[in-house]
Parts: structure tokens; sequence; C-alpha cells
């Protein structure tokens, strides 16, 4: 098997990928990841998942190399990682008994051949009437600023959901993992 590199500096991804007990090693990309006019979040977030991993081909020769990158999209408008508390009870409130689609661009590139599998896997999650006071208890709680949608749905934002819809669960964190199985299955990586 061809070593495996995570182009990522997201901790939330390393943890995801350590579930498949492969080895692997984390190098984070240097990328303009600027959204292009007339693209759309799909393209977009499958564009950034394949330049992540292209971005260190040539520095990790022979290497199955993942690339990732994910947006949320309330009422067609991507909204990204709100960075403060001011920006993320703006973000849930909108949310509030709404749908937010989460998109997870994902490519694994074969440095060695050049071979790049590139996909997109979406993610819906249906928020619950939320209020002030409740949304600012979350965030004091939880701090979700570096995270799209303003949620950690592996810990305390699991709250705000009323439900969820998609393929892969693990995709709403950042890395959709029976996606990248898949991937990795066509390359030969037996797992387990």
């Amino acid at each position: 098997m061809l070593p495996l590199l995570l182009a990522s500096s997201s901790t939330y991804r390393r943890e995801l990928l350590a579930r498949l007990h492969l080895p692997f090693v984390c190098s984070s990309p240097d990328i303009d990841e600027s959204h292009r006019s007339g693209e759309s979040a799909i393209e977009l977030v499958k564009r950034l998942a394949e330049q992540k991993a292209r971005a260190l081909a040539d520095s990790h020769p022979a290497h199955l190399i993942i690339g990732s990158d994910q947006v949320a999209v309330l009422d067609e408008q991507i909204i990204g990682k709100p960075h403060t508390f001011e920006k993320a009870r703006e973000q849930l409130m909108a949310a509030s008994g709404a749908s937010v689609t989460f998109l997870t661009g994902l490519a694994l590139l074969n440095s060695q051949t050049g071979q790049c599998q590139v996909d997109c896997v979406p993610f819906t999650v249906h928020m619950r009437q939320l209020d002030q006071a409740r949304v600012e208890r979350y965030l004091r709680i939880e701090q979700p600023y570096d995270c799209a949608g303003s949620f950690k749905a592996e810990g305390l934002g699991v709250s705000l959901f009323q439900s969820t819809a998609g393929p892969d669960a693990t995709s709403l964190i950042g890395l959709p993992l029976i996606r990248l199985i898949d991937m990795l299955l066509a390359e030969g990586v037996q797992i387990p």
C-alpha cells in the first residue's frame, strides 16, 4: 500500500480518518480557497478537495493523498465558519426551523499515477425552532466558531437538530468515510 497522507490540518478530519486503523500522516496544503464567480457550491468543494490533494503531490510522490473541503448551504447561500460569537449566533438564528445542507468535497489522489477520484457527499440537517437564549447557551458551552454552520454535530450541537438525512453522517463532520473507503478500495487498499 502506498503511504496515506491527509491534506488537512483539521483535528476533526484526523480523528475521523483514524477510525479506519490505517497509518497516515498529515500535512496542510497552502491553496487559495476563494469562491469563483458563477461556481456552484458543489463545484467549489470538489475543486478545492482536488486542489488540496494536488498541492502536496510534488512533495509527497508515491502517496495516496486525501483532500477534503466542506461548505454549509442555507437558503441557497454558502455559509462559512463564523469565527465569532456574534456571527455564530446570527447563523444559528437564520437556520432556526430551516434545513442546512453540508456539501463535502472529497478527493483521493494517487501521486504516483496521477489518478484522482473526486466526489461530493451531501448531508442535510433539519434544525429545531431555536430562540436566542438557547442559541447563546449553546455557543457559550461549545464555542463552535471554527465549524461551518456554527455547530459541532459530534458534540452538543446535535441538541439543535430536528432530524438529519444523508448517505454518510461522517460527511457532516468533514470527511465522508464511506465514500473514502470506496475510493481506497479502488486503489487496492484493504480495509479492514
